[in-house]
């Protein structure tokens, strides 16, 4: 949380080349430009000791003992890794504020686009949490974890999107280029709130959970 907070804190306030102060517009842009990017190695490195250090320790055996769900165990480990994100995320309201007082005149920020950007980030963070909660859940080994979480993050936040300009503009090229990570994201930062994002993002979360869950049903069976 200590680093997000300071990474982007430099990103907007500090770092010549970014802040919101030399830029000259009441804009968030590089915030929410730059924010998915860290999260990129935040959440993988959050979420990388969820199961695969449960394993290792020996301790993951005597939670799949306990009379509770499968299903149960890993939406717990989900939401609480989630919460913690959006936790980490609610400090930088802040920058809004202050770009919303030093507007001139005061209030001169597209709030809609901002509140829409937000939205995007939790929803972009719940997809990288439950694709950094599998990969946890595939070896006992966190560095591993991490690593296959990042690499996935990538896939499919710009992989797709790089991959579909291979295509040029048929049939293929506008599936992978829908289904990337940027493509949602940038649609909610908008302002305009489209629910084929917010259902898309809310599947593929799903599609993860059911993976993990499917995982350590295989653990304890």
């Amino acid at each position: 949380m200590a680093v997000f907070l300071t990474a982007i804190g430099l990103i907007v306030w500090v770092f010549p080349d970014s802040n919101v102060l030399d830029y000259g517009y009441a804009d968030l842009g590089s915030f929410f430009g730059l924010a998915p990017y860290v999260l990129l190695f935040l959440i993988p490195a959050i979420t990388m000791r969820s199961i695969a250090e449960e394993a290792r320790n020996g301790t993951l055996e005597l939670l799949l003992t306990k009379p509770i769900r499968n299903a149960d165990l890993v939406l717990g480990k989900f939401f609480a890794n989630w919460v913690l994100v959006v936790l980490t995320l609610l400090p930088t309201l802040i920058y809004y504020y202050s770009v919303y007082k030093l507007g001139n005149p005061e209030g001169d920020i597209d709030s809609a686009a901002v509140f829409g950007s937000y939205i995007g980030l939790v929803l972009f963070s719940g997809v990288l949490v439950s694709m950094g909660i599998w990969a946890s859940s595939l070896n006992d080994n966190q560095i591993v974890a991490f690593i296959l979480g990042v690499f996935l993050a990538f896939i499919w936040y710009v992989g797709f999107g790089a991959v579909s300009g291979l295509f040029g503009d048929g049939m293929v090229a506008n599936l992978l280029s829908g289904i990337a990570l940027d493509a949602q994201y940038q649609s909610l930062g908008k302002g305009l709130i489209d629910s084929r994002n917010i259902i898309y993002l809310l599947s593929l979360m799903a599609f993860f959970i059911f993976l993990t869950l499917w995982r350590v049903e295989k653990l304890r069976g």
